[in-house]
């Protein structure tokens, strides 16, 4: 058995990939604890599904870029003492840190240099590329040429580095971290929750699209609201099912009420990942619409596994974090913040059902590659070998 730690700046179990991660080392039969956010009215110190849990009460307020840093600095500050504290009592074997931000490998600090202990960088994105499009910067800001510099010396100072596709692979290896030293453990479903009983389908003459996730910008929900507006005069009985929240809901509700999709769209705000899993077999077509930026050109969004693993037909963004693993024939693609196009799409998977079938039959051989039971085996294997 291995005593394995995690830091993660996010609310656990509701990030999903920790989530997934944790259960797998319990499955293996190791031990997790997991240092996180506070969030929903959780406890601050609690045991579930086997892995103890320390959370630190934290209230979010994301107004500009020096908010992300004062709430960083305090969850490091907290993280570190209560980590090493912990350290000195239970003796991790391995320390599991997860950005963002990148610096939080540095919580693992005591452990590692006194102690020799192993500790995994988990990117679960490019903190440069996410910077980039989130505060509209340029590439030669000093902001993002620090963030460059930080992100190689995290990667330097952790003993293994994780991150969930090709292109960041690709990315992070441009900007000197060693090929041998970086592994893909994929954003892929865990087939507990996202169960498909083929006794559950639909009974109802509605086509249903869905969303879920942020709700941002950049991942285009307003795009989508805008193809829903061209598509629906040829979809007699449309609904929309939007579930997530983020700093743009306010806009989305302003297009809803713009376009008049009241009566068609529902917002269901945010749940957990099992709620998710039961909305999606009840859809017809699951839809990622993402704008193109320098952080979703090279994204793969996990969404993308969850409604093919349910044996819903998906829409996506061509980016290359998708053209990565899917080509033209065996995904649903519409031009990148191209409504338009976006609404052609629908109408196609809409109109054509055994076109939509074959496309589906062949996104799921895809996905059968990088199912979670191989991506957990990696994960297991690779920290074990530390």
């Amino acid at each position: 058995m291995k005593k394995i730690a995690m830091v993660v700046f996010s609310s656990f179990p509701l990030d999903v990939r920790v989530r997934r991660e944790a259960e797998a080392h319990i499955e293996a039969g190791n031990q997790v604890d997991v240092f996180c956010r506070k969030s929903r009215g959780e406890a601050s110190s609690e045991i579930a599904n086997n892995i103890q849990i320390y959370r630190l009460e934290l209230k979010r307020k994301r107004a500009n870029k020096l908010s992300y840093i004062r709430e960083y600095l305090y969850f490091f500050t907290w993280a570190f003492g209560k980590l090493t504290l912990a350290f000195f009592k239970k003796k991790y074997d391995v320390i599991h840190i997860h950005n963002m931000p990148d610096f939080l490998v540095f919580t693992a600090l005591i452990p590692k240099v006194i102690f020799g202990r192993k500790i995994i960088l988990d990117l679960h994105d490019p903190m440069p590329e996410l910077y980039l499009t989130m505060f509209s910067m340029k590439e030669n800001h000093f902001i993002i040429r620090h963030l460059k510099w930080l992100e190689k010396i995290c990667i330097k100072f952790a003993n293994h580095v994780f991150t969930p596709n090709i292109s960041f692979k690709n990315l992070f290896i441009s900007r000197g971290c060693p090929p041998e030293k970086i592994s893909i453990v994929m954003n892929s479903p865990d087939e507990k929750i996202f169960r498909l009983d083929e006794r559950e389908s639909k009974n109802d003459d509605d086509f249903i699209i869905m969303y879920h996730g942020a709700v941002v910008k950049r991942q285009g929900p307003d795009i989508l609201l805008e193809a829903v507006a061209i598509a629906q005069n040829k979809i007699p009985k449309l609904k929309v099912l939007l579930y997530g929240d983020g700093n743009y809901m306010d806009k989305v509700k302003n297009k809803v009420k713009e376009l008049n999709l009241s009566e068609i769209v529902e917002l269901k705000g945010m749940v957990i990942v099992d709620e998710i899993a039961e909305a999606i077999k009840k859809i017809d077509l699951g839809v990622i619409p993402n704008r193109i930026n320098p952080f979703t050109q090279i994204n793969f969004p996990v969404r993308t596994f969850e409604y093919l693993v349910m044996n819903k037909p998906v829409i996506v963004p061509r980016t290359q974090g998708i053209l990565d693993y899917f080509n033209e024939d065996t995904i649903f693609f519409f031009n990148s913040g191209d409504a338009e196009n976006l609404a052609k799409t629908i109408l196609d998977v809409y109109e054509n059902p055994k076109k939509t079938k074959n496309v589906l039959s062949k996104s799921k051989e895809v996905f059968n590659n990088y199912r979670w039971q191989t991506q957990k085996q990696k994960l297991i294997e690779i920290t074990d070998s530390l």
